[in-house]
């Protein structure tokens, strides 16, 4: 299936759409296994045509007669994620708080950059706390879902009882109402956190509902009211004429799915110098967050169940220093922690998005190099140790983030 992007900017009546295949964005054809798109191998049939219906609700463009709105930031999940991979800063959005309040009646948590035809922009109120976002990639979403909370605690040491400086702890979340007991994360307890930059998403379900709905102006069954508009009478902006809820439980839960059933791209080759960075990845301290491999439990998706997921992340929350915070606090997490990144797909970043590379939440970052500079607070030891090396034994550990 044809992957398409689709930027859009919208200016009050001003709006241009752009079109391009995902080939246009990649330095070459990639071969298998070097796409951030395929579906987990072995699945069945009805599985398959279910990610295909998921795989066609992902590049679904709305338009303002389809519910498009009143305030959004894209147009479609894959104006976000192209390729299924991580934006651009082009592509970023902002959160905003004001303090620990996530600032609902003034148009939080997100700050919705675009408006249909006819309709004021949403202007960012004075006095709350900014945090530029990227889109981070969607692979590997079910993996991470079937990790076993207990597998998952098992890296916590809030207190650094081991006094190695790390101190990852969990994010406790309510998660929504509309998240059903028998789905992870989902109850009418705190539910640990494991999705977005700061792990304060319990669920898929959440997670696709609430793009829908924040990214795109898309209300569904699960949030069938429109985005806040702090500069309009009331909050709620006319405009949209088309009745809520704009989408069913059935084209959330099918995107959702389609989500959790891609496949992390395969690991490249593991040359010598590769192997020699692996060690000192190990060595300098990066593995203590950055965990190579957690195992999954039992799954209804027997690709999903019992398998060893690469990820190369705790999904913990550890604070990254000054430097990096953004102040905004998210379900448990303040404002300088954020959840260790995934770092499966890394090598195919440089290949994205015409061979540019952005990394960190906001994409401050343009290489590996850059990005470990910039870790402070429980990384700084890491950071000041990879500084330390050698030329060469910086090449191979960044050969080897590269190889992931």
């Amino acid at each position: 299936m044809r992957i398409r992007l689709i930027l859009v900017r919208y200016a009050g009546l001003a709006g241009l759409v752009l079109l391009m295949g995902c080939d246009a964005m990649m330095t070459e054809v990639p071969t298998a296994g070097d796409d951030f798109t395929a579906p987990l191998d072995g699945m069945s049939n009805d599985l398959n045509g279910a990610f295909l219906v998921g795989d066609e609700n992902f590049e679904r463009a709305f338009t303002v007669a389809e519910g498009l709105g009143p305030i959004f930031n894209n147009i479609s999940c894959e104006g976000c994620h192209p390729g299924d991979g991580r934006g651009t800063p082009e592509m970023g959005f902002f959160r905003f708080s004001r303090g620990s309040d996530l600032a609902v009646d003034i148009g939080g948590p997100q700050h919705q950059d675009k408006a249909i035809p006819g309709l004021r922009l949403e202007i960012i109120p004075n006095g709350v706390d900014l945090s530029f976002r990227m889109p981070p990639p969607v692979f590997g979403m079910g993996l991470i879902e079937a990790i076993p909370v207990e597998t998952i605690l098992a890296n916590a040491d809030p207190d650094d009882d081991d006094a190695n400086g790390i101190s990852g702890r969990a994010n406790w979340v309510m998660p929504p109402d509309f998240v059903p007991v028998h789905h992870v994360g989902g109850g009418d307890q705190l539910q640990l956190g494991r999705f977005s930059r700061k792990a304060q998403v319990t669920s898929l379900i959440e997670q696709v509902a609430a793009a829908y709905q924040q990214d795109m102006g898309i209300t569904n069954d699960f949030i069938p009211v429109e985005n806040h508009h702090p500069q309009v009478a009331g909050g709620v902006a006319l405009g949209d004429e088309v009745g809520d809820p704009e989408i069913p439980a059935s084209t959330v839960l099918l995107t959702a799915l389609y989500v959790r059933l891609l496949k992390p791209p395969a690991r490249g080759n593991e040359t010598a110098e590769v192997l020699r960075g692996e060690q000192l990845f190990d060595e300098i301290g990066c593995a203590s967050c950055h965990v190579p491999m957690m195992r999954t439990g039992t799954s209804g998706i027997p690709e999903l169940s019992e398998v060893d997921a690469h990820l190369y992340s705790d999904l913990l929350l550890h604070d990254m220093g000054p430097g990096l915070a953004d102040n905004r606090p998210d379900g448990d997490a303040d404002g300088s922690e954020w959840r260790t990144p995934p770092l499966w797909g890394t090598r195919l970043v440089g290949d994205f998005l015409n061979g540019e590379e952005f990394y960190l939440h906001d994409g401050r970052a343009r290489s590996v190099s850059e990005a470990i500079g910039e870790h402070g607070g429980e990384a700084q030891g890491s950071s000041d140790a990879y500084t330390g090396l050698s030329t060469d034994d910086r090449q191979a550990l960044i050969a080897f983030v590269e190889s992931l």
